[in-house]
């Protein structure tokens, strides 16, 4: 994962347990440089407060001797204990006590160890404790406080100064709580933005994967029929076998691998510009066709109306091909069909897929496709051949086609999507491929 360039500086100027989580891991922090100016000012702040009541100290009178005595002792090791109260939290507190029940120049100390207290401790066992202070501290206030009335007063400023540190701190550890919750909830939603990300690019790349095995193993498997065809004729004439190829049967042979070739360019180019038609609808000039992702001159999508010429190209590369075509009549003034584009295009490449299997897989056997459906009902689509019989040499059929094996598996990829079923297999001596798509009324 990339770190953000600012992620070092915010790491600083954040407090350690932000960084660390609330409770720290392994219970211990590192300070960070914020923490370290914090712990300095806040370490001055008691040791001021120490000198300004210590030197008040001897000017009461009513305190006893040895009160006087320990007072300025215990001030000052509470201010060294803020050092560990990080690591320490409750420790510190418990040592506090005495000093709390016993001096007045713990004060500034005590202001810090209490708000601590509720900012590193669970709520229960910090309000125990807090409790134990109140136990701890007001019979000194009553007992050897200031003389008279202002006993309670006293009383009463000790109790509020004790739950205002503890409120600032619990409000400042629900604060910090909401903050590393929210990162957490961010982390996980980026988690979950990664992985549907994931999710989506391996959807992207199935699409494309199926996309190029529909557009050009047909061509392919066309072009390397013609050629083999050519190259047979050839060997056999160079062997005497057979009759020369005059420069017609040549020239044919040459003009159909060629166009196929072109055929299969053009087609290529189509899916391409797919793949990039974001970036062609954000460039695109003015006064283009309208519609998104479809530039000046595109070429038509296959559907239901091209089926015949897909039969054409089967039996121009000497398939045997049989088509029978039962659809309503076509609704508009162009010869369309009506039926989504995306379930007509799916049904051409399962006409597609068929033909380019047998040709791959049954050479030389006839075909017979059977294209059939209704509105309101669903489409069917049949694809069926004689199972190859015997053993046929390299010399009859040339090398054998090879094929990825993706096909049958990226058209039921596109069934399911569009709510379609496929099965396939050898049944009664041929191999059929049958395809169910819904055709739902317009």
């Amino acid at each position: 994962m990339t770190t953000h360039p600012t992620s070092a500086l915010a790491r600083r100027l954040l407090p350690g347990e932000l960084t660390a989580g609330l409770p720290p891991r392994g219970g211990r922090v590192q300070r960070s440089a914020r923490d370290w100016v914090v712990d300095v000012l806040l370490f001055v702040f008691a040791v001021l407060c120490w000198a300004a009541l210590f030197q008040q100290a001897e000017a009461k009178p009513y305190l006893p001797g040895w009160l006087v005595a320990l007072d300025p002792p215990l001030g000052a090791l509470a201010c060294l204990s803020l050092w560990l109260r990080r690591r320490w939290p409750l420790g510190v507190a418990l040592a506090a006590v005495p000093a709390a029940a016993l001096t007045d120049t713990v004060i500034g100390a005590l202001a810090v160890i209490i708000f601590n207290l509720a900012l590193r401790i669970p709520p229960r066992t910090a309000a125990l404790v807090l409790l134990l202070h109140l136990a701890a501290t007001l019979p000194y206030v009553l007992f050897y406080g200031v003389p008279h009335d202002e006993r309670w007063t006293i009383a009463a400023f000790v109790l509020v100064f004790y739950l205002l540190f503890f409120t600032w701190g619990s409000a400042t550890r629900a604060r910090r709580q909401l903050v590393l919750k929210l990162r957490e909830d961010a982390v996980r939603a980026q988690a979950d933005h990664e992985r549907r990300l994931a999710d989506v690019r391996r959807a992207e790349r199935r699409a494309i994967a199926r996309e190029m095995h529909d557009v050009l193993a047909h061509r392919v498997s066309l072009l390397s029929v013609h050629a083999g065809a050519l190259a047979y004729r050839t060997q056999r004439t160079a062997a005497g076998e057979g009759a020369a190829l005059d420069d017609s049967e040549i020239a044919e042979s040459a003009t159909v691998i060629r166009d196929n070739a072109h055929q299969a360019l053009e087609e290529l180019r189509d899916v391409l510009h797919v793949l990039r038609e974001d970036e062609e609808e954000e460039a695109a000039p003015l006064g283009g066709t309208g519609v998104p992702g479809e530039p000046d001159g595109a070429r038509p999508q296959p559907d239901l109306t091209r089926l015949g010429e897909l039969v054409d190209e089967a039996r121009a590369a000497g398939q045997t091909v049989r088509f029978d075509q039962e659809l309503p009549e076509p609704t508009d003034g162009e010869g369309g069909y009506p039926l989504r584009p995306q379930l007509q295009r799916t049904a051409y490449r399962a006409v597609q897929e068929g033909l380019t299997n047998a040709r791959k897989h049954a050479p030389g056997q006839p075909v017979e496709v059977r294209v059939t459906g209704a509105v309101g009902e669903e489409l069917t689509v049949r694809v069926s051949n004689p199972l190859p019989t015997g053993h046929r040499t390299a010399a009859e059929t040339g090398t054998p086609i090879p094929g990825a094996g993706a096909g049958l598996t990226g058209l039921r990829e596109r069934l399911e999507i569009e709510g379609g079923t496929l099965a396939y297999g050898p049944e009664d001596g041929r191999f059929t491929l049958l395809v169910r798509l819904p055709w739902p009324l317009p």
